[in-house]
C-alpha cells in the first residue's frame, strides 16, 4: 500500500493527496488521515480517482449524511448527485461568484465533494478562499463587532428569476426561487465545530443584510467585508484534470468557478454534505 502524501498547493490554503484510492473503502488510518487534512488545509484534491456514482457517495457518506439540493435537480438515479454541466453555447456557468455552498440552509452544508468528469482544455479552474485567515487578520475592534452580529441567509437573490445561479444553462434543471423562499440568521464569525478556530461567515451570493438593520444600512459593511475575504493571500487556485475529486468545507472557506473557457463544454459531478447550525 502506498504511504498517503499531502502536498499544499498554496500558503493560504489547499493540499493535493496522493497514495490514496477512493474507489475502495478507506481503513480507519486512512480515513483519519484524510480527515485530518481536510480540517488542516480547508480544500483537499485527490486526482486520478476512477469513481463510480455509488463509490462517490460512499466516500461522501463518511463524514456525514447527503443533501438533495432545494432548486438544482440532481441525477435520476442518484438525486444527491448533482450535475454541473457547461455546454460549449452556455454564457453562464454555475458557481460562478464567491460563495458558501448552501448558506441560505437552516442547517447549511458541511462540504462538498466535486468530481470531474469533462474539463476544458484551458480555463474552468476554481478558487478558494480561506475564512479563517479573513477573520484572524481583522483588527481587534472590527472582530469584537462583529462577534455580536449576524446576518440574513437566503437563496432567494441567487435563485430569483435574474439571479446568477437560476440563469438557464443547456444541460441543467435549475428552479427559480419564488417569494415564500425563507431566510435564516447565521453568525457573522462563525465557530468551526471540529478545530475550534473562528472564521467569517457571509458571502456575496447568499448574505442578505445584518440582523436589525436594513439592506441600505448593512451594504457598506457587508461589502467591505465580502472584498476582505476573498483578498489574493487568502486564496489557493486550482487547474483541474479529468477524475480529480475535490472536497471543501464549506465551514470555512468560500470558492468561485471561472468562466474563462467558452466554446467548450466542462462536466462536474457533486456530492454534498448536510452540516449543522453555526454558532
Amino acid at each position: 500500500m502506498t504511504a498517503i502524501a499531502i502536498h499544499p498547493i498554496s500558503g493560504a490554503l489547499g493540499a493535493e493527496i496522493s497514495g490514496v484510492d477512493l474507489s475502495r473503502e478507506l481503513s480507519n488510518g486512512e480515513f483519519d488521515a484524510v480527515h485530518q487534512a481536510f480540517l488542516d488545509h480547508q480544500v483537499i484534491f485527490f486526482r486520478d480517482q476512477h469513481l463510480s456514482h455509488d463509490q462517490h457517495k460512499a466516500f461522501a457518506r463518511r463524514f456525514g449524511t447527503l443533501n438533495i439540493h432545494p432548486y438544482v435537480k440532481g441525477m435520476d438515479a442518484h438525486p444527491e448527485i448533482m450535475q454541473i454541466i457547461k455546454e460549449p453555447d452556455d454564457r453562464v456557468n454555475f458557481g460562478g461568484g464567491w460563495h458558501s455552498d448552501m448558506s441560505f440552509l437552516e442547517e447549511p452544508a458541511l462540504g462538498s465533494l466535486l468530481y470531474a468528469k469533462q474539463v476544458p482544455p484551458y480555463g474552468g479552474d476554481t478558487l478558494w478562499a480561506n475564512q479563517y485567515l479573513a477573520y484572524e487578520t481583522l483588527s481587534d475592534g472590527m472582530k469584537e463587532m462583529l462577534g455580536r452580529l449576524k446576518a440574513v441567509h437566503t437563496a432567494k437573490g441567487e435563485y430569483s428569476e435574474r439571479g446568477h445561479s437560476a440563469q438557464k444553462r443547456g444541460a441543467m434543471d435549475v428552479k427559480t426561487a419564488g417569494d415564500d423562499v425563507p431566510s435564516y440568521e447565521q453568525p457573522v464569525v462563525r465557530t468551526h465545530p471540529e478545530t475550534g478556530r473562528k472564521a467569517l461567515y457571509v458571502n456575496p451570493a447568499f448574505t442578505e443584510k445584518f440582523v436589525g438593520m436594513t439592506r441600505r444600512e448593512s451594504l457598506p459593511l457587508l461589502n467591505y467585508l465580502f472584498d476582505h475575504c476573498t483578498q489574493e493571500g487568502f486564496t489557493c487556485r486550482f487547474r483541474w484534470s479529468v477524475n480529480t475529486l475535490a472536497f471543501w468545507d464549506n465551514r470555512c472557506t468560500q470558492h468561485f468557478a471561472l468562466n474563462d473557457y467558452h466554446g467548450h463544454r466542462r462536466h462536474m459531478e457533486r456530492v454534498t454534505v448536510n452540516g449543522d447550525k453555526p454558532f
